[in-house]
């Protein structure tokens, strides 16, 4: 079960099942015992005093027994057999060989195959030391019946069989057992309606939680149970957690715009000096190649400082997008100027396809354009010399498909959930003095200009096989 709700349902159905077989079984144990005890002192008794009379009987006139009129075969004689039409139940002489002397009233009644199963009967020898159960099939059932050996009526009687129904009663776990379903079925439907009403709560719970899905949906909360019970100690909980969550993502959110935007004057201010100190016809050519290295790294922090501005303002809502008509093959030739340009300083081969008729599409062209130069400079930075990179475009289902294509180093399988993850880069690149520099939030910005024109970016790789990235947006804004 995936739910709790189910697991719930079903572990009290398993426990009410247990408790009813556990109660059925204590139930027939007690109860059984009882009314088998009853029936055995029955059995006993009644088998006791037909012993008793034959046994008499014989003491007074020294045979009980003699030839039937019609059929010659030998049977009580009829004083005894008059007085044994008194007792009750089924009841059975026996005689040498296995012969009948003596049937009771509810045993003439019964067809052959019973009076042979209780004939059967007397052969058992746990039956003549204490009562026990048989079947006799239809229509009579199981009886509980008792074996006693006669011994003092002479050579031709042998035993009596005494027997009675026990059919009428009905053992309590037989019945539970028939209606064990019924009663898990009606308890398991009641049970899981109880309980998806209890936990209610619980899942609009989670569904309130999981809309709050990043830092600018942190201004939400929970709605407050008005039970005073569990659920409503959580929701206030959370709304504190959130509440808390609000206030550290705002301070960071303060405080990496109110650094950026510090940090952009002095920046500017040091590159003019370096980019001075450069150009003065004096300068040393030791102090010259300081000053370049200088001015790479100043303009790698310019970089990242316009790269946390733009996130912060993001984060805060305050980045706005300028929608404006764009003719798409005007965009792509301006790129494809960039691209050789680029391609050239690091000898990649780049292609830019320019769709052969006009194509108008309505968004931010300032954003669109750098989206698209940063997946080509990502690209062109991981491929090698001679490899190969292209832009290629297409319209499907009224969006923009942009796919770019490398044959550089790939990315790992582990690594490809993360690229667009905020600073974060591949192991191999995370130097500063790597071959590859970067700041590890080109990609990041990418997937928001992306998703803010209401499209999505993907990434596909394997190592040593190049990387394709593919982004899709509408051609008309999505309102």
């Amino acid at each position: 079960m995936r739910t709790i709700r189910g697991r719930l349902a079903v572990g009290y159905a398993a426990l009410l099942g247990a408790t009813i077989l556990l109660f059925a079984a204590i139930t027939y144990v007690v109860q059984g015992s009882g009314a088998f005890g009853d029936l055995d002192t029955r059995v006993q008794v009644e088998s006791s005093l037909i012993n008793g009379i034959v046994s008499e009987a014989f003491r007074a006139r020294d045979s009980v027994v003699s030839p039937d009129l019609q059929t010659g075969d030998l049977v009580l004689i009829p004083e005894v057999a008059s007085l044994l039409e008194g007792v009750p139940g089924f009841v059975v002489v026996l005689g040498r060989a296995r012969r009948v002397l003596y049937l009771s009233a509810e045993a003439r009644g019964l067809p052959a195959q019973p009076v042979l199963a209780l004939i059967d009967a007397a052969e058992r020898p746990d039956l003549r030391q204490r009562p026990g159960m048989a079947d006799l099939g239809a229509p009579v059932g199981r009886v509980r019946l008792f074996v006693r050996p006669i011994v003092n009526a002479g050579d031709d009687v042998t035993g009596v069989v005494s027997a009675v129904p026990a059919s009428g009663f009905v053992p309590l776990l037989a019945a539970m057992l028939w209606t064990a379903p019924f009663v898990i079925a009606a308890s398991l439907f009641v049970a899981f309606t109880m309980i998806v009403r209890n936990l209610k709560p619980v899942e609009n719970i989670v569904d309130e939680v999981e809309a709050i899905t990043d830092g600018r949906s942190l201004h939400r909360r929970v709605a407050q149970l008005q039970a005073h019970d569990e659920l409503a100690r959580l929701t206030v909980t959370l709304n504190r957690m959130l509440a808390r969550l609000e206030r550290s993502f705002s301070m960071m959110r303060r405080f990496t715009a109110d650094a950026s935007h510090e940090l952009k004057t002095p920046l500017t201010v040091l590159r003019s000096g370096i980019e001075r100190s450069i150009t003065h016809p004096e300068t040393p050519a030791d102090v010259m190649a300081t000053l370049e290295e200088t001015l790479l790294e100043v303009n790698r922090m310019t970089e990242m400082v316009d790269s946390l501005l733009t996130l912060a303002r993001v984060d805060e809502g305050r980045a706005q997008l300028h929608l404006d008509e764009v003719d798409l093959r005007e965009m792509l030739a301006e790129l494809a100027e960039t691209a050789s340009i680029l391609g050239e300083q690091r000898s990649v081969n780049v292609s830019v396809t320019v769709p052969d008729e006009t194509i108008e599409m309505r968004v931010d062209r300032s954003r669109v354009r750098q989206l698209l130069t940063n997946l080509l400079t990502n690209a062109i930075k991981y491929t090698p010399a001679g490899g190969t990179v292209s832009i290629e475009s297409a319209i499907e289902d009224g969006q923009i498909v942009f796919t770019v294509k490398d044959s550089g180093i790939g990315i790992a399988p582990g690594d490809l959930p993360h690229i667009f993850d905020r600073f974060w880069r591949a192991d191999p690149a995370r130097s500063r003095t790597s071959s590859r520099p970067g700041t590890g939030l080109g990609l990041a910005i990418s997937k928001w200009i992306a998703e803010a024109h209401g499209g999505t970016i993907e990434a596909q790789s394997r190592p040593g096989r190049g990387t394709t990235v593919t982004v899709r947006v509408p051609l008309e804004p999505q309102e």
